[in-house]
Protein backbone atom coordinates (compact mmCIF):
# COMPACT_ATOMS: atom_id res chain seq x y z
CA UNK A 1 0.00 0.00 0.00
CA UNK A 2 1.22 2.98 -1.02
CA UNK A 3 1.30 6.36 1.26
CA UNK A 4 -0.85 9.01 -0.27
CA UNK A 5 -0.42 12.75 0.87
CA UNK A 6 -2.89 14.53 2.95
CA UNK A 7 -5.37 16.40 -0.06
CA UNK A 8 -5.33 20.29 0.07
CA UNK A 9 -7.92 22.20 1.38
CA UNK A 10 -10.27 23.82 -1.24
CA UNK A 11 -9.52 27.89 -1.91
CA UNK A 12 -12.36 28.23 -3.93
CA UNK A 13 -10.07 29.14 -6.97
CA UNK A 14 -9.64 26.65 -9.53
CA UNK A 15 -6.05 26.53 -9.76
CA UNK A 16 -5.51 23.33 -12.05
CA UNK A 17 -4.43 25.63 -15.39
CA UNK A 18 -1.61 26.84 -13.10
CA UNK A 19 -0.25 23.61 -11.70
CA UNK A 20 2.19 23.40 -14.65
CA UNK A 21 4.68 26.52 -13.99
CA UNK A 22 3.08 26.21 -9.96
CA UNK A 23 5.16 23.11 -9.93
CA UNK A 24 7.92 24.12 -11.94
CA UNK A 25 8.47 27.29 -9.78
CA UNK A 26 8.56 25.06 -6.49
CA UNK A 27 11.12 22.23 -8.53
CA UNK A 28 13.15 25.38 -9.51
CA UNK A 29 13.04 26.82 -5.56
CA UNK A 30 13.37 23.80 -4.08
CA UNK A 31 16.15 22.56 -6.32
CA UNK A 32 17.98 25.90 -5.15
CA UNK A 33 17.57 25.80 -2.17
CA UNK A 34 19.47 22.02 -2.38
CA UNK A 35 22.54 23.11 -4.63
CA UNK A 36 23.11 26.56 -1.68
CA UNK A 37 23.20 23.37 1.08
CA UNK A 38 25.75 21.52 -0.91
CA UNK A 39 27.99 23.93 -1.64
CA UNK A 40 27.42 25.15 2.10
CA UNK A 41 28.92 21.70 3.46
CA UNK A 42 31.39 21.30 -0.04
CA UNK A 43 32.45 24.65 2.08
CA UNK A 44 32.34 23.40 5.90
CA UNK A 45 34.55 20.25 4.59
CA UNK A 46 37.12 22.14 3.20
CA UNK A 47 37.24 24.06 6.40
CA UNK A 48 38.08 20.62 8.36
CA UNK A 49 40.79 19.57 5.89
CA UNK A 50 39.21 17.13 4.12
CA UNK A 51 39.10 16.19 0.32
CA UNK A 52 35.38 16.00 -0.51
CA UNK A 53 35.58 12.91 -2.76
CA UNK A 54 36.67 11.65 0.57
CA UNK A 55 34.02 13.19 2.75
CA UNK A 56 31.36 12.01 -0.24
CA UNK A 57 32.38 8.68 0.16
CA UNK A 58 32.31 8.29 3.78
CA UNK A 59 29.07 10.12 3.56
CA UNK A 60 27.38 7.52 1.26
CA UNK A 61 29.56 4.55 3.05
CA UNK A 62 27.71 5.85 6.31
CA UNK A 63 24.32 5.72 4.94
CA UNK A 64 23.98 2.78 2.80
CA UNK A 65 27.96 1.04 3.16
CA UNK A 66 26.36 -1.40 5.78
CA UNK A 67 23.64 -3.16 6.86
CA UNK A 68 24.17 -1.79 10.41
CA UNK A 69 24.44 1.70 9.71
CA UNK A 70 21.85 1.81 7.13
CA UNK A 71 19.34 -0.28 9.76
CA UNK A 72 20.33 2.87 12.76
CA UNK A 73 19.13 4.97 10.18
CA UNK A 74 15.93 3.35 9.65
CA UNK A 75 15.28 3.34 13.47
CA UNK A 76 16.22 7.30 13.55
CA UNK A 77 13.65 7.63 10.75
CA UNK A 78 11.11 5.67 12.43
CA UNK A 79 10.74 8.13 15.33
CA UNK A 80 11.30 10.95 13.28
CA UNK A 81 8.23 9.84 11.20
CA UNK A 82 5.97 9.11 14.52
CA UNK A 83 6.18 12.54 15.16
CA UNK A 84 5.63 13.97 11.91
CA UNK A 85 2.73 11.77 11.60
CA UNK A 86 1.77 13.42 15.06
CA UNK A 87 2.28 16.76 13.80
CA UNK A 88 0.51 16.70 10.75
CA UNK A 89 -2.63 15.46 12.98
CA UNK A 90 -2.91 18.39 14.56
CA UNK A 91 -1.95 20.43 12.10
CA UNK A 92 -4.92 19.48 9.97
CA UNK A 93 -6.99 21.30 12.91
CA UNK A 94 -4.86 24.30 12.91
CA UNK A 95 -2.79 23.29 15.73
CA UNK A 96 1.01 23.43 15.69
CA UNK A 97 2.45 20.89 18.31
CA UNK A 98 5.96 22.60 19.58
CA UNK A 99 6.06 19.72 22.14
CA UNK A 100 7.41 16.55 20.83
CA UNK A 101 10.46 16.57 22.92
CA UNK A 102 8.63 17.02 25.95
CA UNK A 103 6.15 14.33 25.17
CA UNK A 104 8.93 11.87 24.06
CA UNK A 105 9.91 12.30 27.05
CA UNK A 106 7.24 11.49 29.18
CA UNK A 107 6.82 8.21 26.38
CA UNK A 108 10.05 7.03 27.90
CA UNK A 109 9.32 7.57 31.60
CA UNK A 110 5.86 5.83 31.20
CA UNK A 111 7.40 3.08 28.73
CA UNK A 112 10.44 2.59 31.47
CA UNK A 113 8.37 2.30 34.66
CA UNK A 114 5.83 -0.05 32.91
CA UNK A 115 9.27 -2.32 31.44
CA UNK A 116 11.14 -2.63 34.04
CA UNK A 117 8.04 -3.53 36.61
CA UNK A 118 7.00 -6.55 34.53
CA UNK A 119 7.90 -10.10 35.85
CA UNK A 120 11.23 -11.58 34.07
CA UNK A 121 9.21 -14.49 31.83
CA UNK A 122 6.53 -11.81 30.26
CA UNK A 123 6.42 -12.66 26.40
CA UNK A 124 7.24 -10.14 23.76
CA UNK A 125 3.84 -10.39 22.43
CA UNK A 126 2.20 -9.34 26.12
CA UNK A 127 5.29 -6.76 26.61
CA UNK A 128 6.31 -4.87 23.67
CA UNK A 129 2.35 -3.89 23.44
CA UNK A 130 1.81 -2.68 26.71
CA UNK A 131 5.07 -0.47 27.05
CA UNK A 132 3.56 1.48 23.69
CA UNK A 133 0.35 1.76 24.79
CA UNK A 134 1.87 3.12 27.68
CA UNK A 135 4.14 5.88 25.75
CA UNK A 136 1.17 6.94 23.99
CA UNK A 137 -1.19 7.23 26.95
CA UNK A 138 1.68 9.52 28.52
CA UNK A 139 2.42 11.30 25.87
CA UNK A 140 -0.95 11.81 24.64
CA UNK A 141 -1.92 13.03 28.18
CA UNK A 142 1.14 15.44 28.21
CA UNK A 143 -0.10 17.41 25.11
CA UNK A 144 -3.88 17.06 26.67
CA UNK A 145 -2.18 20.14 29.16
CA UNK A 146 -1.72 22.17 26.51
CA UNK A 147 -4.48 21.41 24.30
CA UNK A 148 -6.87 21.66 27.01
CA UNK A 149 -5.34 25.21 27.73
CA UNK A 150 -5.83 26.03 24.11
CA UNK A 151 -9.39 24.87 24.07
CA UNK A 152 -10.92 26.06 26.44
CA UNK A 153 -8.50 28.60 27.69
CA UNK A 154 -7.90 30.00 24.87
CA UNK A 155 -3.95 29.81 25.19
CA UNK A 156 -1.41 29.64 22.60
CA UNK A 157 -0.53 25.60 21.86
CA UNK A 158 2.99 27.01 21.04
CA UNK A 159 3.94 28.67 24.14
CA UNK A 160 2.51 25.77 26.27
CA UNK A 161 4.26 22.80 24.39
CA UNK A 162 7.06 24.87 23.96
CA UNK A 163 7.25 25.30 27.41
CA UNK A 164 5.97 21.62 28.85
CA UNK A 165 9.09 20.34 26.77
CA UNK A 166 11.58 21.59 29.49
CA UNK A 167 9.35 20.81 32.10
CA UNK A 168 9.50 17.09 30.37
CA UNK A 169 13.49 16.67 30.23
CA UNK A 170 13.36 17.79 33.66
CA UNK A 171 11.44 14.84 34.86
CA UNK A 172 13.50 12.76 33.29
CA UNK A 173 16.63 14.00 35.04
CA UNK A 174 14.78 13.44 38.18
CA UNK A 175 13.09 10.34 37.74
CA UNK A 176 17.11 8.29 36.75
CA UNK A 177 18.69 10.43 39.55
CA UNK A 178 16.11 9.67 42.24
CA UNK A 179 16.70 6.10 43.99
CA UNK A 180 12.90 5.73 44.75
CA UNK A 181 11.68 6.32 41.46
CA UNK A 182 13.70 4.56 38.22
CA UNK A 183 17.11 4.92 39.07
CA UNK A 184 18.94 1.51 39.06
CA UNK A 185 20.31 0.66 42.51
CA UNK A 186 23.57 2.49 43.37
CA UNK A 187 26.35 -0.07 44.00
CA UNK A 188 29.18 1.88 43.45
CA UNK A 189 30.37 5.80 42.93
CA UNK A 190 30.70 4.55 38.89
CA UNK A 191 26.88 3.79 38.84
CA UNK A 192 25.18 6.05 36.35
CA UNK A 193 22.08 7.65 36.67
CA UNK A 194 19.66 5.58 34.34
CA UNK A 195 17.21 3.25 35.03
CA UNK A 196 17.52 -1.12 35.11
CA UNK A 197 17.27 -2.54 31.83
CA UNK A 198 13.62 -2.82 30.66
CA UNK A 199 12.89 -6.87 30.96
CA UNK A 200 14.04 -8.94 27.81
CA UNK A 201 10.23 -9.57 26.66
CA UNK A 202 9.85 -5.30 26.54
CA UNK A 203 12.54 -4.87 23.78
CA UNK A 204 11.34 -4.29 20.27
CA UNK A 205 12.36 -6.99 18.22
CA UNK A 206 14.45 -7.03 15.28
CA UNK A 207 12.96 -6.95 11.95
CA UNK A 208 15.32 -10.28 11.26
CA UNK A 209 17.83 -8.28 8.43
CA UNK A 210 21.19 -9.45 8.22
CA UNK A 211 23.60 -7.57 10.40
CA UNK A 212 20.72 -4.77 10.76
CA UNK A 213 19.63 -3.33 14.19
CA UNK A 214 17.06 -2.04 12.64
CA UNK A 215 13.37 -2.96 15.02
CA UNK A 216 9.77 -2.95 14.84
CA UNK A 217 9.37 0.42 15.33
CA UNK A 218 9.89 0.65 11.32
CA UNK A 219 7.24 -1.24 10.78
CA UNK A 220 4.99 0.61 12.98
CA UNK A 221 5.57 4.04 11.84
CA UNK A 222 5.09 2.94 8.32
CA UNK A 223 1.52 1.97 9.81
CA UNK A 224 0.86 4.48 11.58
CA UNK A 225 1.97 7.09 8.44
CA UNK A 226 -0.70 4.49 6.12
CA UNK A 227 -3.53 4.68 8.99
CA UNK A 228 -3.39 8.20 9.35
CA UNK A 229 -3.16 9.06 5.86
CA UNK A 230 -6.25 6.87 5.06
CA UNK A 231 -8.17 8.47 8.45
CA UNK A 232 -7.34 12.19 6.72
CA UNK A 233 -8.41 11.33 3.34
CA UNK A 234 -11.03 8.96 3.63
CA UNK A 235 -13.44 9.36 6.62
CA UNK A 236 -15.50 11.92 8.16
CA UNK A 237 -13.20 13.01 11.08
CA UNK A 238 -10.00 13.34 8.39
CA UNK A 239 -12.79 15.96 6.72
CA UNK A 240 -14.09 17.42 9.87
CA UNK A 241 -10.60 18.16 11.10
CA UNK A 242 -9.91 20.01 7.98
CA UNK A 243 -13.17 22.27 8.44
CA UNK A 244 -11.49 23.07 12.10
CA UNK A 245 -8.22 23.65 10.47
CA UNK A 246 -9.65 26.02 7.89
CA UNK A 247 -12.29 28.21 10.09
CA UNK A 248 -13.22 27.01 13.08
CA UNK A 249 -16.15 29.60 13.69
CA UNK A 250 -17.83 27.95 10.45
CA UNK A 251 -17.26 24.18 11.60
CA UNK A 252 -19.20 25.23 15.03
CA UNK A 253 -21.86 27.00 13.00
CA UNK A 254 -22.16 23.28 10.88
CA UNK A 255 -22.54 21.87 14.18
CA UNK A 256 -18.99 20.38 14.64
CA UNK A 257 -17.14 19.85 17.81
CA UNK A 258 -14.53 22.10 17.49
CA UNK A 259 -13.44 21.21 20.99
CA UNK A 260 -13.26 18.09 21.02
CA UNK A 261 -11.45 17.69 17.58
CA UNK A 262 -9.20 20.12 18.85
CA UNK A 263 -8.44 18.28 21.20
CA UNK A 264 -8.21 15.23 20.47
CA UNK A 265 -5.97 16.13 16.97
CA UNK A 266 -3.55 17.43 19.66
CA UNK A 267 -3.67 14.73 21.86
CA UNK A 268 -3.21 12.11 19.39
CA UNK A 269 0.08 13.96 18.18
CA UNK A 270 1.52 13.68 21.61
CA UNK A 271 0.85 10.31 21.77
CA UNK A 272 2.20 9.41 18.76
CA UNK A 273 5.72 11.13 20.38
CA UNK A 274 5.13 9.05 23.50
CA UNK A 275 4.96 6.08 21.11
CA UNK A 276 8.62 7.09 19.60
CA UNK A 277 9.76 7.62 23.04
CA UNK A 278 8.79 4.28 23.66
CA UNK A 279 10.54 2.87 21.26
CA UNK A 280 13.67 5.26 22.06
CA UNK A 281 13.88 2.97 25.49
CA UNK A 282 12.96 -0.09 24.29
CA UNK A 283 15.61 -0.13 21.72
CA UNK A 284 19.64 -0.62 22.80
CA UNK A 285 20.66 -0.16 25.78
CA UNK A 286 17.43 -0.57 26.99
CA UNK A 287 16.92 1.82 29.04
CA UNK A 288 16.16 5.38 30.26
CA UNK A 289 19.02 7.74 30.61
CA UNK A 290 19.28 11.37 30.37
CA UNK A 291 19.22 13.28 26.89
CA UNK A 292 18.15 10.08 26.03
CA UNK A 293 15.56 12.08 23.59
CA UNK A 294 18.81 13.49 21.36
CA UNK A 295 16.74 16.87 20.63
CA UNK A 296 14.58 14.02 18.16
CA UNK A 297 11.61 15.93 19.24
CA UNK A 298 12.68 19.11 17.81
CA UNK A 299 13.91 17.17 14.34
CA UNK A 300 10.83 15.88 13.77
CA UNK A 301 9.01 18.72 14.45
CA UNK A 302 11.22 20.11 11.72
CA UNK A 303 9.72 16.94 9.65
CA UNK A 304 6.57 17.73 9.67
CA UNK A 305 6.95 21.66 8.71
CA UNK A 306 9.09 20.67 5.71
CA UNK A 307 6.29 18.04 4.74
CA UNK A 308 3.24 20.57 4.43
CA UNK A 309 0.89 18.02 5.48
CA UNK A 310 1.95 16.00 3.29
CA UNK A 311 2.53 12.33 4.84
CA UNK A 312 4.34 10.44 1.97
CA UNK A 313 6.71 13.99 1.96
CA UNK A 314 7.01 12.92 6.21
CA UNK A 315 8.15 9.50 5.48
CA UNK A 316 10.62 10.85 2.92
CA UNK A 317 12.23 13.64 4.54
CA UNK A 318 12.27 11.18 8.15
CA UNK A 319 14.53 8.84 5.92
CA UNK A 320 16.56 11.52 4.71
CA UNK A 321 17.42 13.14 8.07
CA UNK A 322 18.00 9.29 9.58
CA UNK A 323 20.28 8.57 6.78
CA UNK A 324 22.26 11.85 7.23
CA UNK A 325 22.46 11.10 10.60
CA UNK A 326 23.88 7.99 10.09
CA UNK A 327 26.18 9.18 7.55
CA UNK A 328 27.70 11.90 9.51
CA UNK A 329 29.31 9.44 12.38
CA UNK A 330 31.09 8.12 9.35
CA UNK A 331 32.10 11.27 8.03
CA UNK A 332 33.70 12.29 11.39
CA UNK A 333 35.37 7.97 11.74
CA UNK A 334 36.59 8.33 7.94
CA UNK A 335 37.30 11.53 7.03
CA UNK A 336 37.83 13.18 9.93
CA UNK A 337 34.82 16.40 9.06
CA UNK A 338 33.03 16.99 12.91
CA UNK A 339 29.69 15.01 12.75
CA UNK A 340 28.22 18.35 13.86
CA UNK A 341 28.59 19.57 10.01
CA UNK A 342 25.85 17.55 9.20
CA UNK A 343 23.37 19.29 11.40
CA UNK A 344 24.88 22.43 10.41
CA UNK A 345 24.02 21.17 6.66
CA UNK A 346 20.29 20.13 7.57
CA UNK A 347 19.68 23.87 9.26
CA UNK A 348 20.75 25.76 6.30
CA UNK A 349 18.07 23.51 4.47
CA UNK A 350 16.03 24.18 6.97
CA UNK A 351 16.13 28.05 6.65
CA UNK A 352 16.23 27.94 3.09
CA UNK A 353 13.31 25.63 2.81
CA UNK A 354 11.22 27.61 5.32
CA UNK A 355 12.28 31.23 3.63
CA UNK A 356 10.99 30.10 0.14
CA UNK A 357 8.04 28.91 1.95
CA UNK A 358 7.11 32.18 3.48
CA UNK A 359 8.08 34.16 0.24
CA UNK A 360 6.09 32.47 -1.28
CA UNK A 361 3.47 33.20 1.07
CA UNK A 362 3.99 36.31 1.17
CA UNK A 363 3.95 36.83 -2.83
CA UNK A 364 0.97 35.15 -3.31
CA UNK A 365 -1.24 37.65 -0.78
CA UNK A 366 0.37 40.62 -2.65
CA UNK A 367 -0.42 39.39 -5.97
CA UNK A 368 -3.77 38.41 -4.22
Amino acid sequence: MNITDSPAPATGVRTGHRRGPAARRDLAVYGGAVAVTLLVGIALVLIGGAEPMAAGNALWDGMFGSPYGFGSALNAAAVLALIGTGFTIAYRAGLVNVGAEGQLALGGIAATAVGVSLPAGTPALLAVPLILVAGFVAGAAWAGIAAWLAVWRGTSEVITTLLLNFVGLGLVTLVVHEPALLRQPVTSADTLPQSEPLVEGARLPLMGLTDSPATIAVLLAVVAAVVTSIVLRRTAIGTRLAAVGLSEPAAARLGLPVSRLRFGALATAGGLAGVAGAGLVAAVPFVLAEHFTSGYGFAGLVVGLLARGSLTAVAGIALAFGLLASGGINLQLAAGVPASSVQVVQSVLIILVAGAVILRKSGAGVRS
